[in-house]
C-alpha cells in the first residue's frame, strides 16, 4: 500500500486491537477513557475511547493488500499481499508457540511476478489462503496456498529470491500452490462463500465467477462490470455486494443471472463497501475524497406465498469525521461501531446510532426498538393518580359488556365503572326514553314514541301557546307562588328527567327517596323545594345531617330554610342573598337563590352550571313560561353542543342535534364506544345513515378487532343488527360447486321439496347427521377430505376414526347453526383442504399439507392462523 491511501482492519478476535496498512504495519489497542485521563502517547478516538501504539512491523515493503489470519491462535498472524504478486506471512507480536512460529516469515511465490490485488482467508479451513493477481498471458490468476505446505523447492530462480531484507537472508518459499484458478485473466477481489469450504467467488476482469474446488474445470459466472471488493453478508450467506466506479451491484447467488438490486451511482468512484457483521442487511460505501459513509439498510418483507419481494431499501449517511476518508472498518462484535481514518493516519472511532422506531399497542403500550434492544412503556396497574387513558377504560368496558344490556338500559353506567357522572345521565335518558316510548306506542300506536326520543327540546316546541301559569300553595306555609299548569308535554318532559313515574300523576315522592336512599341529601331537598314542600325539604336536611356520612351543617341550612319569609325587604332575605354564594354544594345555593328570586326570574337556579341539567330543565318546566322555556331550553342546547356533554342528549334526544352535540363528545374525548352504542339505541334511519355515525361504529369495529375481540366485535354486530335492521350484512362468502359454481347452501334452500337442509352438508348440530355428498344443483360430487378421504358434507363424527367423545361433543352443540370440525376448509394456494376439525387437527403436529408430494406450508401462510380471541386475557 506503499504510495496510496492508508486501510484500517480489526482484529477478528481481540475486539480491543486493530492494525493501521500503510507503508508499515502499526498495531493499536484501544482503551476507554470514560474515566480516566488521557494516557501519554495516546490518540484520542472519541470522547469516550483512545489508542495506544503497541508495535510496528516495517519487514514487508511494496504492501498491496492485507489480511488478518482468522483463528484464534497465532493471535496476530497477517497475510501480505505485495507489488510483486508474493503473499508474505508476518506478525505483529511475538508468539512463544513453536508450533506457528515457523510461519512467520513464509513465503508464496507464484511463477511470474504481477501485482496482487485481494486476500481471502477461508473461514472453514482456516490454513487455506487465496490471492488474487493481475493477468500475465496463460497463468493463473486466482491462486490457493495451504500455509501449512512443507513443499520447498530444490532450485529457486535467482529473480524470486530476491528479498526487501537482505540478499543474505534465507527464507521458506513456497511455490506450489493447493488450487489454481482463472487461466488468463485477472482478479480483482475475491471473498470465500461461508456456506461451503470449497467454493471461492471471485471479481475476474470483466465477470464475476464461481469456483468450485472440487471440479475446477467448471465454474459458474455472469458478465458483468460490477467485479470489485466482492463481500458476503455475514447473515444472508447468498447475497453478495460488489461494484464498479460509483455503483453498487446487489446479488442472489440463487438467481446469479443479474443483480436483484442497483443501488443510486454515486458521482465519484468508491473505493470500499462492507456489511455490517453485528447487524442484518446492513452496507457501508465509502466513496474517493469524501467525508461521508453511506449506509443502505436492506428489508425484506415475505408475501403471502412466502417468496420474496425486492429488497426494501432505507438509505442514510454518517460523518464521522471533518476530513476526508480514506478507509473504514466495522468492529466485529460492537453493534454498528467502526473505526475509520483519513489520508494522513488521522482515526476516529464512531458508532452509528440506529434510527428508534416507535409503535402504539392496541392496548396502549408504547414500544420502540432502538438496534438490537426492544423497549416497552406500560402504564402502572397499580398508579391510581393518573387518569386511565380513554382506549383503556373502552377496553375494560368492552370485557364488561358495556352497551349490551338492552332491558335495564340504566345499568350500562355501572358497567362503565359508575364513575363519570355524564355516562349516568346518559344512560338513565336513554332508560327513560325507551321506556315511555314503549308506553306510549301501547296506548295509542303513532308518532308519540318517536317524539319521546327527539327529546325535551322537540317536545317543549310542540307545546307552545298551550299553557297557562296559576298560583299554587306551599306544603308547610300560608303562602301562594306562581307555577306553570303541567300538560302532557311538560308532564313528559319532566318524566324524561326523572321527577316523577309514568302516568298522570305529578308526585316526586317516589324520586325523593330514591335520592335519600343514595345519600344525596342536598338534591333531595332541593327537588323537594322547587315542588313548594319547604317541610319536606327541611326534614331531608335533619335527616342528612344525623345519617353517618351526613354534613351537621345541613341542620344550620335546614334552621336557615325554616326562618323563610316573603317580605322583599326583610333581613332574612338581605342575608340569604349575599351569604348564599359562600356555599359549597351547588343545590343548597340553588335553594336559596329560588326563594330570594323575584316571581319569574330564576337566573340564579338556571344558569348554575353545577347543578344537573335534568334538575334544571324539570325547575324550567315548572316555572317557565313557554316563550321563556322555549328561549331557556334552546340556549342551554347550544351550550351543551359545544361543550359536548352527553347530559344534553335530555334536550337533543337522537336526532341531529344529538349527532352534533355527540361529535363534539367524540372530539373531546374519543370515546367512540359510547358514541355507538347511544346512536344505536332509538335513532331514526335518516339519523344513523349520517357519515359521523358510521364512521363511529366502524371506527369501534376495528377497535374491537385490533384488540383481537372478535368474540365482542360479533356480539356488537349482533346487537347492531336487532337495533338497525338495514346493517344487517349479506352473505360474503359461500361454498360453491367445482362444476356448476352454483352455492351449496343457496340450492338446499331453493329445493325444500327435496328434504334437503343445510344441515346435510355438514354444518348443523342434528342428531342425525344425514349423508349428502353431491351437489344438489349438478349432482356431481363434493370434493373429499384430503385425510379422511370421504366426501365432504359427511359429518366429522360419522367418518371412519371419529371418537365417540367427539361425537358427545357435536351432538351437544345443536342450539349452534353450524358446527365449526364440520366445515369445508381449504388452503388458497395448493387447494387442497377437508373437515376444519381434521385439518386442525393434522397442524397441530404438522407443518406441512396432509396430501402426498405437496410440501405446502399451508397454517404458515396464514399470519392470524396463530392468534388467539384476547376476551380472556385479564387486563
Amino acid at each position: 500500500m506503499s504510495g496510496t491511501k492508508p486501510d484500517i482492519l480489526w482484529a477478528p478476535h481481540q475486539v480491543d486491537r486493530f492494525v493501521v496498512c500503510d507503508s508499515e504495519l502499526s498495531l493499536y489497542h484501544v482503551e476507554s477513557t470514560v474515566n480516566s485521563e488521557l494516557k501519554a502517547g495516546s490518540l484520542r478516538l472519541s470522547e469516550d475511547s483512545a489508542a495506544t501504539l503497541l508495535s510496528i512491523n516495517s519487514d514487508t515493503p511494496y504492501m498491496k493488500c492485507v489480511a488478518w489470519y482468522l483463528n484464534y491462535d497465532p493471535e496476530c498472524l497477517l497475510a501480505v499481499g505485495q507489488a510483486n504478486g508474493r503473499v508474505v506471512l508476518t506478525s505483529l507480536g511475538q508468539d512463544h508457540n513453536s508450533k506457528f512460529k515457523d510461519l512467520i516469515g513464509k513465503e508464496f511465490v507464484p511463477k511470474h511476478a504481477r501485482q496482487c490485488n485481494t486476500l481471502a482467508w477461508n473461514p472453514l479451513d482456516s490454513n487455506w489462503l487465496a490471492a488474487g493477481l493481475d493477468k500475465h498471458r496463460a497463468d493463473f490468476s486466482v491462486l490457493i496456498w495451504d500455509i501449512c505446505s512443507k513443499y520447498t523447492p530444490d532450485i529457486v530462480p535467482m529473480e524470486k529470491v530476491r528479498l526487501s531484507a537482505g540478499e543474505n537472508e534465507t527464507t521458506l518459499l513456497v511455490t506450489k500452490p493447493l488450487y489454481e484458478l482463472g487461466q488468463n485473466d485477472a482478479c480483482l477481489s475475491l471473498c470465500w462463500l461461508p456456506r461451503d469450504q470449497k467454493l471461492l467467488l471471485a471479481g475476474m476482469h470483466r465477470n464475476l465467477a464461481i469456483f468450485d474446488l472440487r471440479n475446477t474445470s467448471q465454474k459458474m459466472f455472469v458478465n458483468t462490470k460490477a467485479v470489485q471488493g466482492v463481500t458476503v453478508d455475514p447473515y444472508f450467506h447468498d447475497r453478495v455486494a460488489s461494484f464498479y466506479e460509483g455503483q453498487v451491484a446487489i446479488w442472489d447467488l440463487r438467481k446469479f443471472e443479474k443483480p436483484v438490486l442497483t443501488l443510486t451511482e454515486q458521482p465519484k468512484p468508491l473505493t470500499k463497501v462492507a456489511w455490517c457483521p453485528t447487524r442484518t442487511g446492513l452496507l457501508a460505501t465509502l466513496t474517493r475524497d469524501s467525508n461521508i459513509i453511506r449506509l443502505y439498510d436492506m428489508q425484506h418483507t415475505p408475501t403471502p406465498i412466502g417468496d420474496e419481494t425486492e429488497p426494501t431499501i432505507i438509505e442514510r449517511s454518517v460523518q464521522p469525521c471533518d476530513n476526508y476518508i480514506a478507509s473504514f472498518a466495522w468492529h466485529p462484535t460492537s453493534q454498528n461501531r467502526m473505526i475509520v481514518v483519513t489520508p494522513n493516519r488521522t482515526m476516529s472511532d464512531f458508532t452509528v446510532f440506529e434510527r428508534i422506531s416507535l409503535a402504539w399497542s392496541p392496548i396502549t403500550s408504547l414500544m420502540w426498538a432502538c438496534g438490537r434492544h426492544l423497549y416497552e412503556c406500560a402504564e402502572e396497574e397499580n398508579d391510581n393518580s393518573l387518569e386511565k387513558d380513554i382506549a383503556t377504560k373502552m377496553r375494560l368496558r368492552a370485557l364488561s359488556r358495556y352497551g349490551l344490556d338492552t332491558e335495564q338500559v340504566w345499568r350500562n353506567h355501572i358497567l362503565a365503572g359508575n364513575e363519570d357522572p355524564q355516562l349516568k345521565s346518559l344512560w338513565y335518558t336513554l332508560h327513560f326514553m325507551k321506556q315511555y316510548t314503549e308506553d306510549m306506542d301501547q296506548k295509542s300506536p303513532g308518532n308519540k314514541g318517536s317524539l319521546v326520543y327527539a327529546g325535551i327540546k322537540s317536545i317543549v316546541k310542540s307545546s307552545l301557546g298551550m299553557v297557562e301559569s296559576s298560583r299554587h300553595n306551599w306544603s308547610g306555609l300560608d303562602k301562594q307562588s306562581d307555577t306553570q299548569n303541567l300538560n302532557e308535554e311538560r308532564i313528559l318532559a319532566l318524566q324524561l328527567c326523572g321527577w316523577i313515574k309514568k302516568g298522570t300523576d305529578v308526585d316526586v315522592g317516589p324520586f325523593l327517596n330514591s335520592l335519600v336512599q343514595e345519600g344525596e341529601w342536598e338534591r333531595a331537598a332541593a327537588v323537594a323545594l322547587f315542588n313548594l314542600d319547604i317541610r319536606r325539604a327541611i326534614q331531608i336536611l335533619n335527616e342528612g345531617a344525623s345519617s353517618e356520612k351526613g354534613d351537621l351543617n345541613l341542620n344550620v341550612v335546614a334552621m336557615a330554610l325554616s326562618g323563610y319569609t316573603d317580605e322583599k325587604n326583610s333581613l332574612w332575605r338581605e342575608m340569604c342573598s349575599t351569604l348564599r354564594l359562600q356555599l359549597n354544594n351547588p343545590y343548597l345555593c340553588v335553594m336559596f337563590a329560588f326563594l330570594t328570586s323575584e316571581t319569574g326570574s330564576y337566573d340564579g337556579v338556571l344558569y348554575e352550571n353545577k347543578v344537573a341539567v335534568r334538575d334544571r330543565v324539570a325547575f324550567a318546566c315548572k316555572f317557565l313560561s313557554d316563550s321563556q322555556l322555549n328561549r331557556y331550553i334552546e340556549k342551554l342546547t347550544n351550550e351543551m353542543k359545544e361543550a359536548g356533554n352527553l347530559e344534553g342528549i335530555l334536550l337533543t334526544g337522537l336526532t341531529k342535534d344529538g349527532v352534533d352535540l355527540m361529535e363534539s363528545y367524540v372530539d373531546r374525548t374519543g370515546d367512540v364506544q359510547t358514541a355507538s352504542y347511544c346512536m344505536l339505541q332509538g335513532s331514526p334511519l335518516d339519523v344513523l345513515k349520517d357519515e359521523r355515525v358510521q364512521y363511529w361504529i366502524e371506527n369501534y369495529r376495528n377497535l374491537l378487532d385490533a384488540w383481537r375481540f372478535w368474540h365482542k366485535r360479533a356480539e356488537f354486530d349482533i346487537h347492531r343488527s336487532k337495533l338497525d335492521p338495514s346493517s344487517k350484512p349479506l352473505a360474503q362468502v359461500f361454498v360453491s360447486c367445482n362444476f356448476c359454481g352454483k352455492s351449496i347452501s343457496y340450492s338446499c334452500s331453493t329445493v325444500p321439496h327435496q328434504g334437503r337442509g343445510f344441515s346435510q352438508y355438514g354444518v348443523s348440530g342434528s342428531p342425525t347427521k344425514s349423508k349428502v355428498t353431491s351437489c344438489p344443483g349438478c349432482r356431481k360430487p363434493l370434493p373429499r377430505c384430503a385425510l379422511c378421504l370421504i366426501n365432504m358434507g359427511t359429518p366429522v363424527s360419522s367418518c371412519p376414526g371419529g371418537s365417540k367423545s367427539d361425537e358427545k361433543v357435536d351432538l351437544s352443540k345443536d342450539k349452534k347453526l353450524a358446527q365449526f370440525n364440520n366445515w369445508f376448509t381449504w388452503c388458497h394456494n395448493c387447494r387442497h383442504g377437508g373437515h376444519a376439525g381434521h385439518m386442525l387437527s393434522w397442524f397441530r403436529d404438522h407443518a406441512e399439507c396432509p396430501v402426498s408430494a405437496c410440501t405446502c406450508k399451508c397454517m404458515q401462510l396464514d399470519t392470524t392462523g396463530n392468534l388467539v380471541p384476547a376476551e380472556t386475557v385479564q387486563p
